[in-house]
């Protein structure tokens, strides 16, 4: 008999601006989207408006990143929330590979082979564009 058990993700209050997460249970706070922002450009300052919405996106992101990932794991009829369930959805639908968390489950990105056709296209561009 299959696994009934549903897996919750505990939903979280609404906090400040909105945001589901409070300040003490956040992935990304502010602090740290301003050390991130000060690793790339020592100069650049945000605005208060861009540091919520970057915030709301993170946060919305992670969001559907672990409901899609709870959906995959109850799929293989799991109550149980695994690293390989993240993987799989990063990977499919965000095209991202998480350094240092490999699997031999998850596969590695394959380029796809040039067919013959496409090639010949590529060389009729390449000799169009030299004239």
């Amino acid at each position: 008999m299959a696994n009934s058990t549903p897996i919750i993700v505990k939903s979280l209050p609404a906090g400040p601006a909105g945001r589901s997460s409070p300040e003490g249970s956040q992935v990304l706070s502010k602090k740290k989207l301003q050390d991130l922002v000060r690793e790339i450009d020592p100069n650049e300052q945000l605005d208060e408006d861009v540091e919520e919405m970057l915030l709301q996106i993170a946060d919305d992101f992670i969001e559907s990143v672990v409901t899609a990932a709870c959906q995959l794991a109850r799929h293989r009829k799991s109550n149980t929330l695994e690293v390989k369930d993240v993987q799989l959805h990063l990977e499919r639908q965000w095209n991202m590979w998480i350094p240092g968390y490999g699997s031999d489950e998850i596969r590695p990105y394959k380029k796809a082979c040039t067919t013959e056709a496409h090639k010949q296209r590529m060389a009729l561009i390449r000799k169009t564009t030299k004239k």
